[in-house]
């Protein structure tokens, strides 16, 4: 494909070449004609003299040496440390003297994964999915997340020491949480811990917003929390006819679709402003969950909110 900005296509230097070769022409009356400097027309028509109607594609611009390319060894050490340690580029940089910009070139280069896509463990490649459809598989997990003391965190704060010593000593909150897999629509709540009998009066007005929406649990993925494997979560599930599974120990990654909505809830709603008391907070959670099922763009979604894959996400057809 030329240049954006240049003058002649490849049609064009043809038909400028088979003028100054074929028809005689000179090469100022070739250029002027093609609003060309005589230099480029003359390139063109010794061009099209030794290679014919080939010569008039782009050549490439790669160098043919590249005396300042990092040395193969260099590669090789770059590439192990990878494989072997699960370094990123800028830790790696440092072994062999080098600029992070110079490893991300090479791990590019060789297509090597990202950080982000594999498993720190095995160093496999994470593989995505998604299941077919809603319902299938329903994603739970809990968030711990710290209360904000009266008055404001850290970050609204601008008193003297005294102040901030004299304030109400904050506690935790627990953010139960459930995913659809297929369409991202999420049910959250927050109390203060984690029982077994706070998951399982969770659960089942979770269960009742999904049915509500439409969708039919067929199973549930949780982590190894002891809430999950008591038997009452277990005798819950059994009477709602879903099945119950458990993510392997240190593989938090299995489980991805509901830390994703963890940490998007850490940015967008948690951490968003500086709140001036947890009630405050805890206000803003609601008008935040509904944005985020009918408004927010998904990027798994291809942009598009969870109620685009929803119907009845509004529960206006039960």
């Amino acid at each position: 494909m030329p240049h954006r900005n240049a003058p002649l296509t490849e049609t064009g230097r043809l038909r400028l070449a088979r003028c100054v070769v074929d028809d005689n022409w000179s090469l100022r009356r070739a250029a002027e004609r093609f609003q060309v400097s005589p230099t480029t027309a003359q390139r063109w028509a010794d061009r099209y003299r030794r290679l014919g109607e080939a010569g008039m594609a782009d050549l490439s611009s790669r160098p043919r040496t590249s005396p300042r390319r990092t040395p193969t060894r260099t590669e090789r050490r770059i590439i192990k440390v990878r494989l072997l340690r699960r370094w990123g580029p800028a830790r790696i940089a440092h072994l062999p003297h080098l600029v992070p910009s110079t490893a991300r070139r090479v791990l590019t280069r060789y297509g090597l994964a990202r950080l982000a896509h594999m498993d720190r463990a095995t160093g496999r490649v994470i593989r995505r999915y998604e299941r077919d459809k809603p319902g299938e598989l329903v994603h739970v997990d809990i968030k711990k997340l710290g209360n904000i003391p009266d008055g404001g965190g850290h970050k609204a704060l601008a008193g003297p020491r005294a102040a901030r010593t004299a304030r109400t000593p904050a506690t935790d909150s627990y953010l139960h949480t459930a995913v659809d897999d297929h369409s991202r629509p999420a049910y959250s709540e927050i109390h203060p811990d984690e029982k077994k009998e706070t998951a399982t009066g969770f659960w089942k007005r979770a269960h009742a917003y999904f049915t509500e929406c439409g969708i039919t649990v067929e199973r549930v993925l949780t982590d190894n929390g002891s809430c999950y494997r008591s038997r009452h979560w277990r005798d819950h599930l059994a009477a709602a006819g879903a099945t119950h599974q458990r993510t392997r120990p240190y593989r938090p990654q299995t489980n991805g679709k509901v830390e994703r909505f963890n940490r998007t809830l850490l940015d967008e709603w948690a951490y968003a402003r500086p709140y001036r008391s947890e009630q405050q907070r805890r206000d803003a959670f609601p008008g935040w969950l509904h944005t985020c099922n009918h408004h927010r763009g998904h990027t798994a979604l291809k942009g598009q909110p969870p109620a685009s894959r929803v119907p009845n996400l509004t529960r206006q057809y039960t």
